[in-house]
């Protein structure tokens, strides 16, 4: 039996969808892609009991629609054993602000291109400064999946799981079991892909590289195991893992051979017979957000398309991975993405630039209060030879979450302007990456599996945000 906010809820959709204890039905499949936008407003501003009751119906109908939270693991294994052909290279997209919107832009170039390898995805540190938790970001995609009549597999991704080596100093048990506790919720919520993130610990004090690995090695094999215990039945979830942190020097061969070989032997002795890693980010050169000029442009970055293709080619055909994954990449000039591809990366993050493309087109208002909030809640942040610009462009995502609701409220003309160049970028994203077609190559080696949500989970007591400052994007 539905409780009576769910009834609630559900009659914001005046009948187009039924919901029982035994299944969900869609009675009108257009009037609910006209409504499902009531319940993503809900799912993102809503009370706690309102949320959760949004969430729980809008992954339900998503299911019933055929838009299903899966796993891209068996595409990338499939790579690394050259089933699949390396001309096109995953774009994970991290979207922070109006996620619905943007998640809709997405879906349509998907649509128009015949797209299938994309993946939306959320980091431990932007879930804290955007508001929004694993079960409130799988809602937004999947609300705009439906909006749009997508379906099919929807990768939706844990990106930088992260480990913070300044809370893991002081209490280690206590970090270890915060990251834990975010991987559970996240699987709950429908995040089949998980990029492990305990890179940070690396230690390059140590005298050999496998010692200055040991630590992340090790971590990782017990965040797959702790993943391969909770991963529900039938799904494989497609995890990632890291040996160099972004904004460091650059990764070597020896150091991604030294984790890889000590990450077996340790998976091996915590969950044995478990599948590993599916790819893995490596550091070529980039920095999360670029690096911000006193003018506010984005200096140039020398990224080392060498070390992306080389080290690519020893995580296919020693360790069967798909390939490596690269950070930080949405502020590169557009002349670099087709490099990607050719430098054989499984996979791409972007995320600020779509960040700035939203902030651009504020309304000058809007904008003049937001940092006016900086000014007061971040003036800690704001070195002595910072300009203007620097500091804004270096705080302003802390205010994406205290400001949420009037993003989400912005003129129709600003929002339709926003949802254009957002469009538009996402397009010229996947020609540059090769998207044209990939919905062949997840179709024949993908199998989604409906996961029923659980009602507890939704409908439950939600989960505490906690201090991200110091974790990567």
């Amino acid at each position: 039996m539905n409780t009576p906010k769910v009834n609630e809820i559900l009659n914001l959709l005046d009948g187009s969808l039924v919901i029982t204890d035994r299944h969900t039905e869609i009675t009108d499949r257009k009037h609910l892609q006209d409504n499902i936008y009531k319940l993503a407003e809900i799912s993102a501003l809503g009370s706690i009991t309102d949320k959760g009751a949004a969430q729980y119906i809008i992954r339900g109908a998503a299911l019933a629609f055929g838009a299903i939270p899966s796993s891209i693991i068996e595409l990338y294994l499939a790579r690394g054993r050259g089933e699949v052909p390396l001309n096109f290279t995953v774009p994970a997209i991290n979207l922070r602000m109006l996620s619905f919107d943007a998640a809709r832009a997405v879906f349509r170039v998907a649509k128009e291109m015949n797209a299938g390898a994309f993946i939306f995805e959320i980091a431990r540190s932007e879930m804290g400064y955007t508001d929004q938790r694993p079960a409130e970001y799988t809602s937004s995609v999947l609300a705009a999946a439906i909006a749009e009549g997508y379906t099919g597999p929807v990768f939706i991704q844990g990106d930088h799981f992260q480990v913070s080596a300044k809370r893991y100093a002081s209490s280690p048990e206590t970090e270890v079991q915060a990251v834990k506790d975010l991987t559970k919720e996240a699987i709950a919520a429908g995040f089949y892909n998980i990029d492990i993130d305990t890179s940070t610990l690396v230690d390059i004090t140590k005298p050999s590289v496998a010692e200055q690995q040991k630590l992340n090695y090790t971590l990782s094999a017990m965040y797959t195991a702790y993943i391969r215990s909770l991963q529900p039945e039938g799904i494989q979830v497609s995890i990632g893992g890291e040996i160099g942190e972004v904004g460091g020097h650059n990764s070597t061969e020896e150091e991604l051979r030294a984790y890889m070989d000590g990450y077996r032997v340790e998976l091996s002795k915590q969950a044995p017979r478990s599948i590993g890693l599916s790819k893995i980010s490596i550091q070529t050169g980039t920095s999360h957000g670029g690096v911000v000029l006193p003018d506010g442009s984005i200096a140039k970055v020398n990224l080392d398309f060498g070390i992306l293709l080389k080290l690519s080619r020893v995580a296919r055909s020693v360790y069967g991975m798909g390939g490596t994954v690269q950070h930080g990449a949405s502020t590169l000039p557009e002349s670099a993405f087709g490099k990607f591809v050719e430098s054989e990366a499984v996979e791409v993050h972007l995320a600020t630039n779509f960040q700035n493309m939203v902030f651009d087109r504020l309304p000058d208002g809007l904008r003049s209060e937001i940092y006016a909030y900086l000014d007061k809640n971040n003036a800690s942040e704001r070195k002595p030879d910072m300009t203007d610009e620097q500091f804004y462009y270096k705080t302003r995502k802390n205010s994406i979450g205290p400001f949420k609701n009037k993003t989400w409220g912005l003129p129709l003309d600003t929002k339709k302007e926003v949802n254009r160049v957002l469009e538009d970028q996402f397009r010229k994203l996947f020609v540059y990456l090769g998207m044209h077609g990939t919905r062949a190559y997840v179709d024949s080696k993908v199998s989604p599996i409906k996961i029923e949500p659980d009602r507890k989970f939704y409908l439950g007591e939600a989960a505490a945000g906690e201090e991200v400052s110091d974790l990567a994007d």
